[in-house]
């Protein structure tokens, strides 16, 4: 392990220095990159016109027509299975996994999660959740409220916790087919996710091919997305954070960030998906705690403007300003947030669930259910009534279409985390320190996910194995350091559209395979009943 550290730091230590002495490249291979591939950019974020102020994307109605689709289906899941899934995830059907006898321990095995030896898995259900909400819960919940209320207005917020509600069910759908599906590996490593799904599960119903195809281009897909929106725009929103935040304007900063995030995010990433359950199960509780705490106390703080705040959010997604566009503008605007928020129907999330101990699929797509409700209903929901709650005591005006605004009191003109920044500051003095904390260990938790998704489509298409493995793990951390060093707005607007992209075959499988899921719901809510 020493070796292989040593290795990478040397390695990493070259890409800094070359990416400082070529100044000036990272934007001419931008540029470059930007041209070869802003046709599929364009073509995942294309726009489909609705009046001549609102667009919507095409990539939100296949997400969202499923979603609606799967809440009717089941029957409302978000909400009928809601007291199931707090259940599973705390532990009270441990009793349904048992099987006769105690578990057999391996060095390195944690008792909490070898709770049967009859069933596969590597994670508890918790674990399995924290690690999952850790590639949600991020910048999207700060930055991303801010922008999409600023634009929309207040309203924006109630069809965002709609789309919240609708999400849950897509994530329990596509989680409980990851487990269904999965395969486990001769050391009893876990390897599951969409790409599984889609092969096995067309593969039963003759449709081998088609399958085979689908699970490649989401493989594809799901590996470009690690490298970038789930690795390099967090590295380098995380280090442009935390240099502005404490005055830092050296040349190397970012390269040094980089870094020791690169060193820290390897020695995580090297031990698999229990080291990163194992982390994110401590990071995601402290830094929700911090944040949403700390939002809680800015909503206490200004409680008397809470009844208001909520009447707008209400009566505004029905009568918005005419500058939002209409109602259809303000409802785009909060679905598009809480898309891009929850990644609900991406098909990312079943990958860390796949990993869960269990022997019943459905246990686990339940359990997921609290990803968009975590997610979007709750810590989107408290930035936006926070965000609403200063523009009632007329620190800002909502209405800018550009997602920024102007500050009454000093005329700044802020946008995304630096307005999210600004609320919080104001009624909490430094809290942007503390903030830009939050962003780090936002960014970090992401990154860990994500490099665990990225290596599941890895070894789907390129095979398992230690040194392929090791291989991939290497690539993702020199990607920290670029990202945290370099200007690549075009390498990651491609990134963010392949996360994007993935929907398409993910939805595709998701249509096809839905009466499986009702099978495996049947089979647990009978068993746990029993």
């Amino acid at each position: 392990m020493k070796k292989l550290l040593s290795l990478l730091s040397t390695i990493l230590i070259s890409a800094s220095s070359f990416a400082q002495a070529e100044i000036g490249l990272d934007e001419k291979i931008d540029q470059i990159f930007g041209n070869l591939t802003g046709w599929f950019v364009g073509l995942i974020f294309y726009q489909i016109p609705i009046t001549e102020e609102v667009g919507l994307y095409w990539v939100l109605i296949p997400l969202i027509l499923g979603a609606l689709f799967f809440t009717i289906y089941f029957g409302i899941p978000g909400i009928k299975l809601l007291p199931v899934s707090i259940r599973t995830v705390r532990g009270d059907y441990e009793h349904v996994e048992e099987s006769e006898g105690q578990p057999n321990l391996i060095d390195g095995d944690n008792p909490d999660t070898i709770r049967v030896e009859g069933a596969d898995g590597e994670v508890s259900h918790f674990q399995a959740l924290t690690a999952a909400l850790s590639a949600t819960v991020g910048l999207g919940n700060i930055a991303g409220v801010a922008v999409a209320v600023v634009v929309g207005g207040a309203g924006a917020t109630f069809w965002m916790i709609l789309a919240g509600i609708l999400g849950m069910s897509s994530k329990f759908v596509e989680c409980t087919l990851g487990v269904k599906y999965r395969e486990v590996g001769e050391d009893g490593r876990i390897y599951g996710g969409p790409m599984y799904y889609l092969k096995k599960g067309f593969g039963e119903k003759n449709m081998a091919g088609l399958g085979k195809f689908l699970a490649v281009a989401f493989a594809i897909l799901c590996i470009g997305g690690s490298f970038g929106g789930g690795n390099m725009f967090q590295a380098n929103q995380a280090t442009s954070m935390l240099l502005q935040s404490f005055n830092i304007s050296s040349s190397y900063a970012g390269s040094l960030v980089g870094l020791l995030m690169a060193l820290v995010v390897g020695i995580v990433i090297i031990g698999g998906i229990k080291r990163i359950a194992q982390v994110t199960e401590k990071i995601v509780p402290f830094m929700a705690l911090i944040y949403v705490g700390a939002a809680l106390v800015i909503i206490v703080m200004n409680i008397s403007l809470v009844p208001e705040a909520i009447s707008t959010i209400v009566v505004k997604a029905f009568s918005p300003t005419a500058i939002t566009g209409g109602v259809l503008g303000v409802l785009v605007q909060g679905f598009k947030r809480a898309a891009f928020s929850n990644e609900a129907g991406v098909g990312s999330a079943a990958i860390a669930h796949s990993a869960v101990k269990t022997k019943y699929p459905a246990s686990e797509g339940v359990v997921a259910l609290l990803e968009p409700l975590i997610d979007t209903v709750i810590i989107c929901t408290i930035t936006a009534l926070v965000i609403v709650i200063g523009n009632l005591k007329g620190m800002y005006l909502f209405g800018g279409s550009d997602g920024n605004t102007t500050i009454t009191e000093t005329g700044q003109v802020l946008s995304g985390v630096d307005l999210t920044s600004y609320v919080f500051e104001s009624n909490i003095p430094h809290f942007s320190y503390i903030l830009t904390i939050a962003v780090v260990l936002f960014a970090f938790s992401t990154m860990i996910s994500w490099s665990y998704y990225g290596l599941q489509s890895w070894t789907f298409l390129f095979g398992k194995g230690k040194n392929k493995e090791m291989t991939y793990k290497i690539l993702f951390c020199l990607f920290v350091i670029v990202g945290a060093a370099a200007k690549m707005g075009n390498v990651l607007d491609f990134s963010d559209a392949m996360i994007f992209g993935m929907m398409v075959p993910n939805m595709i499988g998701l249509m096809f395979l839905y009466p499986k899921v009702k099978e495996e719901l049947n089979r647990y809510l009978a068993k746990i009943k029993g």
